[in-house]
């Protein structure tokens, strides 16, 4: 009865213990750290352009799980989710005026923990796929 207890215990604190953080495509996802775990650059390019760079680069990378509009948002900002390297990963694509755009980048392991490396790895390889 005892282990059962602390079983049911160590369960219930584990749960209080990690919690849920935002990404940047204004969805919500399980973390055990909160440290940072985004990347932003902005280029001097369209909207259609870094998302196209963005996709691509997921793509190459991974699988890409989704793509979408945030809610409360106009066509300038976009969002699409995938999976790299066994991370969620997310990625924004805003603009910021008509010459300048914004992508953020965002990954979580599946136990909520960051991989900033990766992150930034795949923020420059956006940056690249653009300069092609």
């Amino acid at each position: 009865m005892k282990k059962l207890f602390f079983a049911v215990f160590a369960g219930a604190a584990l749960i209080v213990a990690t919690g849920c953080v935002s990404t940047v495509s204004d969805t919500k996802t399980l973390a055990t750290t909160w440290s940072n775990d985004s990347v932003a650059g902005r280029y001097q390019r369209t909207v259609d352009q870094v998302y196209q760079a963005s996709l691509t680069v997921i793509q190459q990378n991974g699988v890409l799980l989704t793509e979408y509009i945030p809610h409360d948002t106009t066509n300038n900002v976009r969002s699409l989710m995938g999976r790299v390297n066994d991370l969620k990963v997310w990625v924004r694509v805003e603009g910021i005026d008509t010459k300048t755009t914004q992508v953020d980048v965002q990954a979580r392991t599946k136990w909520g923990a960051t991989d900033i490396n990766v992150v930034h790895e795949l923020e420059k390889e956006i940056a690249l796929q653009l300069a092609r």
